[in-house]
């Protein structure tokens, strides 16, 4: 089971090198199997060009390695915060993708503007309050995580399955890891239509609730009657 894990989550860090995600290393993908409660993420800093299945570094949901020879991604405790808190995903992708970075380094949360982002995001792409000086010296990269299950206090990270942290970037999520690198795709192509959108027309609203729960449902859900 864990080859299979390792192959998919290196699929998944190559797909979002592929869609131009990712800079050098400026990124990371995970899958976790929720049998075992075994996490398999990136090696930290190894190039894309030269990472094989084999390097894939593999933890306990407490942060202790379990195989590998290479250090894990150094976000791994963000990667175990949303595993803990968020028993319904399977793999998470987190990278510094530009228009999706921009969000979150202005604080902002991306507005369904248009049906593209309904179809994925049941509602605004949120964003993170910014930690306090005492949680950047403290556990950093896992207050980084515990902030943004704060943010899903009141949302449904299966209905949201992203979301910007506050002058970081964006991390996405899905049922595995492929369709967590899907999501995070989807994440930057609508931050960027969403910019163009908000500087063509700074008084643009978004997308009703009628429009949002139009599109959003089509492809969610037991009456969902998109695809074959």
């Amino acid at each position: 089971m864990l080859d299979e894990l390792r192959a998919r989550v290196l699929e998944a860090n190559l797909e979002i090198v592929r869609r131009g995600l990712v800079l050098y290393t400026f990124g990371n993908a995970s899958g976790i199997d929720r049998v075992t409660g075994l996490v398999v993420i990136k090696p930290s800093g190894v190039p894309y060009e030269t990472m094989t299945a084999a390097d894939m570094v593999v933890s306990d949901l407490h942060g202790k390695i379990i195989e590998g020879e290479l250090k894990p991604s150094s976000d791994l405790a963000t990667h175990l915060e949303l595993y803990r808190a968020f028993p319904a995903i399977g793999g998470i992708v987190h990278t510094h993708s530009e228009f999706a970075t921009a969000w979150a380094q202005a604080g902002r949360e991306i507005p369904p503007f248009g049906t593209t982002h309904a179809d994925y995001f049941y509602g605004p792409v949120p964003v993170t309050e910014e930690l306090s000086a005492e949680e950047i010296a403290g556990d950093y990269v896992g207050n980084t995580g515990k902030t943004i299950v704060r943010r899903f206090r009141n949302l449904d990270p299966e209905a949201v399955p992203g979301v910007l942290v506050a002058g970081h970037a964006p991390f996405a999520w899905g049922r595995d890891p492929m369709q967590a690198a899907y999501h995070g795709v989807v994440l930057e192509a609508i931050a960027r239509m969403a910019f163009y959108t908000a500087t063509l027309n700074p008084e643009a609203r978004g997308v009703s609730q009628a429009l949002l729960d139009r599109h959003y449902f089509r492809k969610h859900g037991e009456k969902a009657t998109y695809g074959q």
